[in-house]
């Protein structure tokens, strides 16, 4: 009951967050540049042509008019229709966020193996040629932009090499698409028992998960490196070794232990970013998430779908944020799930 209660009260301390990105949302896109209406009512449109959309549109309500609307539709799930889709909101983002999920988990997950034993090993060994590596490793990491990093594999893996299919979304048009079930294209072919499309998912999947795992490795490293050394250096490891542990147990039984809190910090914080903020490599392997929807939205002025999408990062956030609280009572209990 006490860890029930702490959930149902990190989720209430939320609902204050939620609202103010609600209406901070609202108000920044009606900021945007531009007028929906005049977009879709065409270049040729004249201007009784264009007040007819923007009535259709209700843009011609006052601002504190339209912001009530908005309320009213959210609090039954509506999230508007996009203008530029013609489909509701909520089923585009529905249909999006799986291939982003899909592909940011996967990066995720190649980073963290290469980059937790690599800041390990670095702390380890100051000053070692390993040191030296996750040093490289990290400065390259952080200057070479995505979108440059994910057309260098395709120019070598793909173009030069050829053993990369085409970086034209997540599935060759010569195969079928698995019955959805989580819209993880690898689990729902796996589910349906089709190896031959869980593989071809796979080959889409290797070059734009890369490039994100370049990317998202180094703050991983630089951290877990950081948190090593903190930990390494306490009153406790020296106790440690002084009671005669083995190195191993030094290191990975409390060391690590220890050094986890702040990379799991660190880990959430890439997660939710590089979710929203995974765009370029979503155009530069014409991957069908949520980043390229919310850029297509705010090039169209499309409210409904850029207050959708904000809306749907807010609420992941808050997800991922009480995902790391529980994560930090399991990792070392004297925190307890109640005291952050």
């Amino acid at each position: 009951m006490g860890r029930l209660r702490s959930i149902l009260i990190r989720i209430a301390q939320a609902i204050p967050v939620v609202i103010g990105v609600v209406l901070i949302s609202f108000v920044l896109t009606r900021a945007l540049p531009g007028d929906p209406a005049v977009y879709f009512a065409g270049p040729a449109a004249d201007e009784a042509s264009i007040a007819e959309v923007r009535t259709a549109l209700g843009l011609d309500q006052p601002l504190p008019v339209q912001f009530l609307y908005y309320v009213r539709d959210l609090a039954v799930g509506d999230l508007g229709k996009s203008l530029a889709t013609g489909q509701p909101v909520l089923e585009d983002l529905a249909r999006r966020l799986p291939a982003s999920l899909e592909l940011t988990l996967t990066a995720l997950i190649i980073s963290c193996c290469v980059a937790v034993p690599l800041g390990v090993l670095a702390a380890t060994r100051p000053n070692s040629w390993v040191d030296h590596l996750c040093r490289v490793v990290v400065t390259a990491g952080v200057s070479m932009p995505t979108f440059f990093t994910g057309i260098l594999l395709i120019y070598v893996f793909y173009y030069l090499l050829g053993i990369a299919p085409s970086p034209l979304g997540r599935l060759d048009f010569i195969y079928i698409e698995p019955d959805e079930v989580t819209g993880f294209y690898l689990i729902d072919s796996v589910l349906a028992g089709d190896g031959e499309t869980f593989f071809a998912a796979l080959r889409q999947l290797v070059l734009p998960a890369l490039t994100l795992a370049i990317f998202t490795l180094a703050p991983i490293a630089r951290m877990t490196r950081a948190a090593m050394l903190t930990a390494l250096s306490s009153d406790f490891i020296r106790t440690a070794r002084a009671a005669g542990l083995t190195r191993g147990k030094v290191v990975y039984g409390y060391a690590l232990k220890n050094a986890l809190l702040p990379v799991v910090t660190t880990l959430g914080m890439v997660f939710s970013f590089t979710l929203g903020a995974n765009v370029l490599v979503e155009k530069v392997f014409a991957w069908p998430g949520i980043g390229s929807y919310a850029v297509e939205a705010l090039v169209a002025s499309d409210y409904a779908a850029v207050q959708g999408f904000v809306l749907a990062m807010a609420l992941l956030f808050v997800a991922l944020n009480l995902v790391i609280d529980i994560a930090y009572a399991a990792i070392d209990p004297r925190i307890g799930f109640g005291s952050r």
